[in-house]
């Protein structure tokens, strides 16, 4: 496929479209606004590194110069190579319609097999202990089912099944959806803040207010489904903001860095020294339903992993310290 018309000298208004297409073309496949944004600011830096060249004169050599840049002189991780190397690859595939022969040329990234952080069940108590209000209960429903911090702040109200005490996760990881349990003890203080976010969605309703986003064009299918009660906020934001995509001044789910911060300082303040983010709270579940004779299948599914052996790195978690290996010092019970 040829590609567009382009000179090197003509490299700064060719850009501006460019972008525009690339980004026409994560919005046709629904990818969500942080991936868009993510993807447009690597290949952004792609073409600055390359002296602003058109991608289409570049290649496989390019590419792996740019990835290799990435380790050698930013010093970046792998995960963050890995999310360059696929913006790169769809601006390529998907929008120049280039063929890509040269791909098994390129080096592609391999990320470290990491242990994950995880909290004892003392730590977790001391953490929760210290967080109240919505942010305190965001940190005992991630801990307590599993999700990941956006499944939480994206859960619906037609999604939390009460009597059930089932919360169906849409559009995970994968774009997958998935059912995970609703901790018992939380019943209670998720009935007040779904009264909560009743009187905000009634405040919204009274001032003629757009309805919330809609995921993959359903304000198209169903006009009215965005203004209805079920496809509102559990978690909405106190205020208004602009939609980045469309312009429409709406409300939003909570942000995410209020409950990050939140977290931080109570972790500091329990006297943890490690580490701890909000995924934290998601391998701390995992972990101690392993731990308590949980089987790996289930928590694969209520975790919502597509391979079993991404869960089973839990399982190593469980094999340090007191859990595995005696110390053979341990086993000369000297004492000084």
């Amino acid at each position: 496929m040829k590609p567009d018309t382009h000179s090197p000298g003509a490299a700064s208004p060719a850009q501006p479209r460019l972008l525009d297409r690339m980004r026409d073309a994560i919005r046709v496949r629904n990818y969500s606004v942080r991936t868009e944004k993510s993807y447009l600011g690597w290949v952004r830096r792609y073409i600055r590194f390359h002296g602003l060249r058109h991608p289409a004169d570049m290649g496989g050599v390019e590419v792996e110069a740019f990835l290799s840049h990435l380790v050698s002189q930013r010093d970046v991780a792998a995960a963050t190579q890995q999310q360059a190397l696929a913006a790169i690859l769809f601006l390529y595939r998907d929008v120049l319609g280039v063929q890509l022969p040269w791909l098994d040329n390129v080096v592609r990234p391999k990320k470290p097999r990491r242990l994950p952080t995880v909290l004892n069940r003392d730590e977790v108590m001391r953490v929760l202990a210290l967080m109240d209000g919505r942010h305190g209960l965001m940190a005992r429903l991630l801990y307590g089912s599993g999700m990941r911090l956006m499944e939480c702040l994206r859960l619906r109200v037609k999604d939390v099944d009460l009597q059930r005490r089932e919360i169906m996760v849409r559009e995970g990881k994968g774009n997958k959806d998935r059912v995970t349990v609703l901790p018992e003890t939380l019943v209670a203080p998720l009935v007040g803040q779904l009264q909560r976010a009743r009187a905000l969605f009634e405040l919204d309703q009274a001032q003629g207010r757009a309805g919330v986003f809609m995921p993959d064009a359903l304000d198209r299918k169903y006009p009215a489904a965005g203004a209805s009660w079920g496809w509102f906020w559990v978690f909405p934001a106190d205020g208004h903001s602009v939609d980045p995509r469309t312009g429409v001044v709406r409300r939003h789910h909570m942000h995410e860095k209020s409950l990050q911060r939140a977290l931080q300082i109570a972790s500091r303040q329990a006297g943890i020294t490690r580490q701890v983010s909000v995924h934290t709270l998601r391998h701390s579940f995992a972990t101690h339903l392993l731990d308590s004779g949980q089987d790996i299948r289930t928590i694969q599914q209520l975790l919502g992993h597509a391979d079993v052996s991404t869960t089973m790195i839990y399982t190593h978690v469980l094999n340090r310290g007191a859990h595995g290996v005696r110390s053979p010092l341990d086993a000369l019970g000297m004492v000084r």
